[in-house]
C-alpha cells in the first residue's frame, strides 16, 4: 500500500511529534513522504530513542528537550502512553505558541481530555485525536508512512473548540491517508472499548491462562499454536505500558462491556453445556456476517490465514 503523491506545497508550516514509537515514527513518515509541513520536528524522551530518529533521518529537528521541540509549533501531537499525557502538557504548557493544536494518539479520550484541560493554556485548541491503526510492534523503525492508509482517525474535540482548529487537523490526517470521523471523548471510549480494548484484554488473558495450564506445557501450547491462538498471541504482544494506562483511564466503559460480554459468555457456555446446536449455528452466523463487513470495508483483506504470505 502506498501513498498518494507529495502535496505541490506544505499544509503545516511546523509538526511537532512527541514520542517516537510505532504511531510518532509513522507520523514522520508520512508527513515527510507527502511533504506536508515545512518543518517536521520529533522528541522523545528517551535519549536512545533521540538518536535513532536522528539515524532514521525522521525529522528535520530531533529536540533535546521538549520545550525546543513544541517552540513555534502550529500542531503537536502526543503519541505517548495516556498515563503520561498530564506530564507532558504540563512540561510543554509555557513554550506553546497561541492559537496552537495540541493533540494526541490515544486510545482513552475522555482522561485525555481531563488531563490536556488541566495544564495547557486557554489560548492553544485542544483537538484529541486516536488513529485506529497500529501493529504489535514498537519503536521507532516500527513505523511505516502507509499505516494510516483507509483507516479511520477519531477526533473528539471538547465542547466550544474552534471548528477551524478541528478542520485543520482533519486535513492532516487525511493528506496521510485517513478516512476522519469526529465524536464526543464518551462516545468514543465506549466504542474504542468493544472494539478494542475488551478483545486486548481478553487476548492477555487467554494468552495467560494457556501458559498457566498445568495439564498443557508451555512448549505444547507455543509448538501446536493454531490460527485461533496464534491471532491472540500476536494481540497480546501489544505494548505492555500503553495497554496498563489505557486500562487504567478507560475503567467505567471497559468495566460496562466486560458486564455484558460476561453475560453473553455463560449463555455461551450453557447452549454447550445442553448441547443447544441452533444457539450455536446462530451466534456463528451472525459473527460471520460482522467479518465480511469488515473485509467489505476495506479494513481487513480476505486472503486466507488473515493475509498471511506462505513460502
Amino acid at each position: 500500500m502506498v501513498l498518494d503523491p507529495p502535496l505541490s506545497a506544505p499544509i503545516i508550516g511546523r509538526l511537532t511529534i512527541i514520542g517516537v514509537g510505532l504511531i510518532g515514527s509513522s507520523i514522520l513518515r508520512a508527513a515527510k513522504a507527502r511533504g506536508l509541513a515545512g518543518t517536521l520536528v520529533a522528541y522523545d524522551g528517551a535519549e536512545a530513542v533521540r538518536d535513532r530518529a536522528l539515524a532514521l533521518g525522521l525529522a528535520d529537528l530531533v529536540a533535546a528537550t521538549p520545550e525546543r521541540a513544541v517552540r513555534d509549533a502550529d500542531i503537536v501531537i502526543l503519541c505517548v502512553p495516556v498515563g503520561a499525557m498530564g506530564a507532558v502538557a504540563a512540561a510543554i504548557a509555557p513554550h506553546l505558541k497561541p492559537d496552537a493544536i495540541v493533540s494526541d494518539v490515544g486510545s482513552v479520550k475522555g482522561a485525555v481530555v481531563s488531563a490536556l484541560r488541566a495544564h495547557l493554556p486557554a489560548n492553544v485548541h485542544i483537538v484529541p485525536g486516536h488513529p485506529v491503526a497500529g501493529t504489535e510492534y514498537s519503536g521507532p523503525d516500527a513505523g511505516f508512512a502507509a499505516l494510516f492508509k483507509n483507516r479511520w482517525s477519531i477526533l473528539t474535540p471538547p465542547e466550544g473548540t474552534d471548528p477551524a482548529a478541528v478542520q485543520r487537523l482533519a486535513a492532516l490526517w487525511t493528506a496521510m491517508g485517513a478516512n476522519v470521523e469526529t465524536m464526543t471523548p464518551e462516545h468514543h471510549d465506549l466504542v474504542l472499548a468493544i472494539t478494542s480494548h475488551v478483545p486486548h484484554l481478553i487476548a492477555y488473558n487467554i494468552v495467560g491462562t494457556a501458559a498457566d495450564l498445568e495439564a498443557v506445557t508451555q512448549s505444547e501450547v507455543i509448538k501446536y499454536s493454531a490460527g485461533g491462538f496464534r491471532d491472540f498471541t500476536r494481540i497480546a504482544a501489544s505494548d505492555p505500558t500503553m495497554w496498563r494506562d489505557v486500562f487504567l483511564n478507560n475503567r467505567e466503559a471497559v468495566i460496562e462491556v466486560l458486564g455484558r460480554f460476561t453475560e453473553d459468555l455463560i449463555a455461551l457456555q450453557r447452549a454447550i453445556r445442553w448441547a443447544e446446536g441452533d444457539k450455536l449455528f446462530d451466534l456463528f452466523t451472525r459473527t460471520r456476517a460482522i467479518r465480511r463487513s469488515i473485509i467489505e470495508i476495506g479494513q481487513e483483506t480476505a486472503a486466507p490465514d488473515f493475509g498471511r504470505t506462505h513460502d
